[in-house]
């Protein structure tokens, strides 16, 4: 793969972000400013005392790091001067969750701090160099010579009149980088941290596409039900007949309603995420809403059905209620036998019906049936749906441990 072009020289000096870059750094000589008022001898740049300022205030910059609001602050400073028009590729800035991101944000401080000394320093006496060698080579000797600067006089001091600014826009480009390279190890979340992250995320997601299925499910089979049996009791004419119809929609939106409620306080985050579920204790209530369909129900129970685990129960209610409600969809009316046998190792679901019609009504697909698979795959089961010795199966093996 080749890499990618390399931007001009001329291109990274004149882009906004180097001199956004050059800002951050300067904004660091604030602290240096309050110790150089503070000890009025480290004020002179001239003298062998000012080197003092670098390494004056590195205390309290480490006891500063300690404030977890410290990272966030620094953080939010960095992306939007080191990395401006990027914010959507940077990870976002957060406040020091252990002592690993308070040293961190500690070394965070005394290398801007320092980078933003030096840079201040060059940015300052640049401008006095160049001028001094423009006027020297007006007079055609060197004003105010230093010692390390070589004697002589000319003209051609002109020629290096350029080389300062040059200097300073190549330090600038070049400190911006390395800080922005250091924000990235050192301000944003380490390996480990992005990894959390992105398993939080996971698993927020599963959560959110569990909550889907539940209510597909649970709003699936209500509807179904209450628009079977209110078509039923319609064609009926039966005053008892309606009444019972009646009943029945009534206690399925009820329990529709309390499912709806839970899924809605999950979101809102101010409900326990299994307060209230349905589970294999509670499949009866889904053989009369089927009865109540007209469907010819019967049931076989063998095993303790509380000593099923919860998330099993759970997600095997849930695909009792499924398969229901694809027979109460698409067969009507129909012979219908649910059988479920707890084991010693898993719990076996298994749900027969007639196929209604000449050529028989295949119960249920798409969604449905997928999100049987899903949740038998998901605790490590299996499930199957399909025509079988003349009518339509649906069995479920979900594992206890």
């Amino acid at each position: 793969m080749l890499a990618p072009p390399r931007p001009a020289p001329q291109r990274l000096v004149f882009r906004a972000v180097t001199f956004t870059r050059w800002l951050h750094l300067v904004m660091a000589t604030v602290l240096a400013t309050v110790c150089a008022l503070v000890h009025p001898g480290l004020a002179g740049l001239g003298t062998r005392q000012a080197a003092w300022l670098l390494v004056t205030p590195v205390p309290l910059l480490v006891a500063l790091a300690m404030v977890p609001a410290v990272r966030l602050s620094e953080g939010m400073q960095a992306r939007l001067l080191l990395f401006p028009g990027a914010h959507d590729g940077r990870a976002p800035a957060s406040r020091s969750a252990s002592w690993g991101d308070r040293w961190r944000t500690a070394l965070w401080l005394v290398l801007r701090y320092e980078l933003g000394v030096l840079t201040a320093f060059v940015s300052v006496w640049v401008p006095p160099l160049t001028w001094a060698l423009l006027r020297s080579a007006d007079r055609g000797r060197l004003l105010d010579p230093a010692p390390w600067w070589p004697a002589g006089e000319g003209r051609w001091y002109a020629l290096l009149a350029p080389l300062p600014p040059l200097f300073l826009l190549a330090f600038v480009v070049a400190a911006g980088a390395a800080l922005a390279a250091a924000a990235k190890a050192l301000l944003e979340p380490s390996a480990a941290e992005r990894l959390a992250a992105l398993e939080e995320r996971t698993e927020r997601l599963l959560e959110h596409n569990r909550l889907a299925r539940e209510l597909h499910d649970s709003v699936g089979h209500a509807l179904t039900v209450a628009v079977v049996q209110a078509g039923a009791a319609r064609a009926a004419g039966s005053a008892e007949f309606t009444e019972q119809a009646l009943a029945a929609i009534e206690e399925t939106g009820r329990h529709a309603l309390e499912d709806l409620e839970r899924v809605l306080g999950i979101l809102r985050e101010d409900a326990p995420p299994t307060a209230g579920r349905p589970t294999l204790a509670d499949a009866e209530r889904l053989l009369t809403a089927a009865r109540g369909s007209g469907a010819q129900v019967t049931s076989e129970v063998t095993g303790a059905l509380d000593t099923v685990p919860g998330p099993v129960s759970r997600e095997g209610y849930r695909i009792v209620q499924e398969a229901l409600t694809n027979v109460v969809r698409h067969a009507g009316p129909v012979p219908v036998s649910v059988r479920i046998a707890v084991r010693d190792r898993a719990v076996e679901l298994e749900i027969r019906n007639a196929l209604s019609g000449a050529g028989g009504t295949v119960c249920g697909s798409g969604s449905g049936l997928r999100g049987i698979r899903e949740r038998a795959a998901l605790l490590g089961g299996q499930a199957e749906a399909g025509a079988h010795e003349g009518g339509w199966r649906v069995r479920a093996v979900l594992p206890l441990r």
